[in-house]
């Protein structure tokens, strides 16, 4: 390699991104159902120690069936509140909940076109969820397959997360993917395959290792005595069951996932069938 080129690889290996915390309060939370104005308000309240800990406690709108039927309606109501978080549960207003294959439109609409993130909850009459009252997270488990500079991911994992539980990191490169692009790189006669599959395995997972422990310093620093422990997890995998074993492991009472894409409408890549397979722990949609 010639030494201009190793200087720069060397260089831009050590410019290494820092994590900024920037606290995210709930102040107001809106809970959107298609039940009574009674049930509504006493699924409000079943609810409300998923978004109610540390010192503040936030004011809890209730919407009920009449007011969010009408999925215009609905979105009106939303902007107009502006609440600092939505919370919900999958198939509002569709009988489709009968059916383990869809969150149901309302929802969909919901993730993808109100700026306030949606706390979707698993659903008690399918029997994924008990009629107890919720409690808060234990175990915050945040998803990507590429974490470093995922500051607003890492602000609502950790808004979500009480003081002193664990909050999860994880970084899951597709191993597909990957496989395919050493694939590639073997049929190049001047790049040494062996060396490239290890260099690039490694700079990927300390790239995210790094980034992650960057974050742990900032929580530390920003929250103190309140700050989540956290622990990185980092690795290439099969993204659907890594995912699903890596909740299971953890025992994850919350997962936190990006649904929004910059360059699609449609719900960002591997959330929406973890949005659908993952029935019976509630989900932070960002």
């Amino acid at each position: 390699m010639p030494n201009i080129d190793l200087f720069e690889s060397q260089f831009r290996a050590a410019a290494k991104p820092k994590y900024l915390h920037r606290p995210r309060v709930l102040k107001s939370v809106l809970v959107v159902t298609d039940l009574p104005a009674d049930a509504a308000k006493a699924y409000a309240e079943r609810a409300r120690p998923m978004v109610t800990f540390g010192p503040h406690s936030p004011v809890l709108t209730v919407l009920s069936a009449d007011e969010t039927r009408d999925l215009g309606a609905l979105l009106d109501a939303v902007k107009a509140a502006a609440p600092d978080i939505v919370v919900t549960y999958r198939c509002l207003h569709s009988a489709a909940w009968k059916w383990p294959y869809t969150i149901g439109d309302h929802v969909e609409v919901l993730t993808q076109v109100t700026d306030a993130p949606v706390l979707l909850l698993p659903r008690v009459d399918t029997g994924d969820a008990s009629a107890d009252p919720l409690h808060p997270p234990r175990v915050v488990l945040a998803i990507t397959d590429h974490v470093v500079g995922e500051e607003r991911l890492v602000q609502w994992a950790a808004a979500m997360c009480p003081a002193q539980q664990w909050l999860v990191l994880a970084h899951v490169e597709d191993e597909a993917t990957f496989d395919r692009y050493m694939e590639i790189i073997s049929k190049v006669p001047d790049v040494d395959t062996d060396v490239a599959h290890r260099e690039i395995q490694s700079r990927l997972q300390r790239d995210a290792h790094d980034w992650i422990a960057s974050c742990k310093v900032a929580l530390e620093e920003t929250l103190g005595e309140d700050a989540p422990r956290v622990e990185d997890v980092v690795m290439i995998g099969r993204r659907m069951s890594t995912y699903t074993a890596l909740v299971a492991r953890r025992e994850a009472d919350l997962l936190v996932l990006n649904t929004k894409d910059a360059d699609q409408m449609a719900i960002h890549g591997m959330a929406y069938p973890l949005m659908v397979e993952m029935r019976q722990i509630p989900l932070l949609l960002l």
